[in-house]
């Protein structure tokens, strides 16, 4: 699984890759997680609203940070 978390390096991007990491750490999902803060790769995305999660390419949150039950739920289902 590939999980990229979209963010410029805000308060709430920092966040998010925060609960990302605990969530895959506690399910024990084989994962490789990205930091992406370059802002015309998050755009490629089509994502304005900062900060988001893209799961195998594709976008499943964005502009939120959900708690790291929810993150695991999302991530093992």
């Amino acid at each position: 699984m590939e999980i990229k978390v979209l963010g410029t390096g805000c308060a709430k991007c920092k966040a998010l890759e925060k609960a990302v990491t605990d969530a895959v750490k506690q399910s024990g999902i084989n994962a490789t997680i990205l930091k992406v803060e370059d802002i015309v790769e998050i755009m490629q995305f089509g994502v304005m609203t900062t900060p988001a999660l893209v799961v195998n390419g594709e976008i499943v949150i964005k502009g939120r940070v959900p708690s790291v039950k929810d993150l695991t739920k999302l991530l093992t289902n």
